[in-house]
């Protein structure tokens, strides 16, 4: 089951939250429906990649816990808060710029997930030990397309 409560404008935040679980395809519907069409396939996948840690290695698909989120999009930008309720982890590299060769999906410490996130979203931070997930895409930006199209 998935509860909604949408934003009356593209100020306010949308909240949306559902039971630890690995079906997401309603939830990304709602979670991409305001990204303009050619942005949409790369940032669900980036929005997948960050719902299927938060039920799965987060609440570790306790379906007594609950995956949340929040969202917001204003003018070229879209933010999105994912909480779960599991147990939190220490982030382990920052997978920025000047980190990228250490965060390649090869054997690295970030992992294949976290190094999809750095490369989809322009930010990307923990909070709450680990359980709240940041994430920011500027739409925007001549820097680069779509890395999905």
């Amino acid at each position: 089951m998935v509860a909604t409560s949408l934003p009356p404008s593209q100020q306010k935040w949308g909240t949306l939250s559902f039971v630890s679980t690995l079906y997401l395809h309603p939830v990304l519907d709602i979670l991409v429906a305001e990204v303009p069409r050619q942005w949409q396939a790369e940032v669900r996948l980036g929005l997948q990649e960050a719902l299927v840690n938060a039920a799965k290695h987060g609440n570790q698909l306790d379906p007594a816990k609950q995956v949340s989120v929040k969202y917001t999009a204003s003018g070229s930008g879209f933010w999105w808060i994912i909480t779960d309720q599991g147990q939190g982890f220490n982030y382990p590299c920052q997978c920025d710029e000047s980190f990228k060769d250490s965060c390649a999906p090869h054997g690295s410490d970030c992992g294949r997930g976290l190094f999809i996130l750095h490369q989809i979203f322009d930010q990307v931070s923990w909070q709450n030990g680990g359980r709240e997930l940041h994430l920011n895409k500027i739409i925007a930006q001549p820097r680069r397309l779509p890395l999905i199209g």
